[in-house]
C-alpha cells in the first residue's frame, strides 16, 4: 500500500473514534466489588459526566494539537539568495562588477534566509511543545477525575 493511502486510512479511522475512548483506553477498570457489566457501564457514564464537570475538560470535544512543522516554507535559503543576488548585482553594477556583486549578494542572502528559517523552526517547535503540554495536562486532569469517581464507586483503576 502507498504511504498516502495508509495515512488516509489512519486519519479516517482516528476520525471515527471519539477522543474519550483514547483517554480511557489507557485506564484499566476492574469491578472490585462484583459490579455487573450493566452497572459498570452506567457508573462509567456517570463518572464521565462528573469528570467533565470537575476537570472542565470534555475529551470528546478536545482535539490533539496539530504540528505546524508542515506549514513551513521549504525554500528560505533560495529566496534569500535570489534577493541577495538582485541587490548585490545592482550594487556590483555600480562598480562595474555585476557578477561579483550578484555572487556576494547571493551568498549573504542565502545565509540570512537560512538563519531566519532556523529561528522560525525553533519558534514553531517551542509552540508545538507548549500546545502538546497543555493538551496532556487537560487529558491528565480529566483522567484523574474519572479515576477518582470510579474508585469512589468501588472500582480498581490502573
Amino acid at each position: 500500500m502507498g504511504k498516502m493511502f495508509k495515512s488516509t486510512v489512519l486519519l479516517v479511522i482516528l476520525g471515527c473514534c471519539p477522543v474519550v475512548a483514547v483517554c480511557e483506553a489507557e485506564l484499566m477498570v476492574f469491578p472490585a466489588k462484583g459490579q455487573t457489566p450493566q452497572q459498570q457501564s452506567a457508573d462509567e457514564q456517570e463518572c464521565r459526566n462528573w469528570a467533565i464537570n470537575q476537570s472542565g475538560v470534555d475529551p470528546a470535544r478536545l482535539s490533539a494539537p496539530a504540528s505546524s512543522a508542515n506549514q513551513q516554507n521549504s525554500r528560505p535559503v533560495l529566496r534569500g539568495a535570489a534577493k541577495g543576488a538582485a541587490v548585490g548585482g545592482l550594487g556590483g553594477s555600480l562598480g562595474g562588477e555585476f557578477g561579483k556583486g550578484a555572487a556576494a549578494g547571493a551568498a549573504v542572502g542565502g545565509l540570512v534566509g537560512g538563519m531566519q528559517n532556523r529561528r522560525q523552526q525553533q519558534a514553531t517547535a517551542t509552540t508545538d511543545q507548549q500546545a502538546q503540554q497543555i493538551y496532556n495536562q487537560q487529558i491528565d486532569s480529566y483522567n484523574r477525575a474519572y479515576s477518582a469517581c470510579l474508585e469512589g464507586k468501588g472500582y480498581t483503576v490502573k
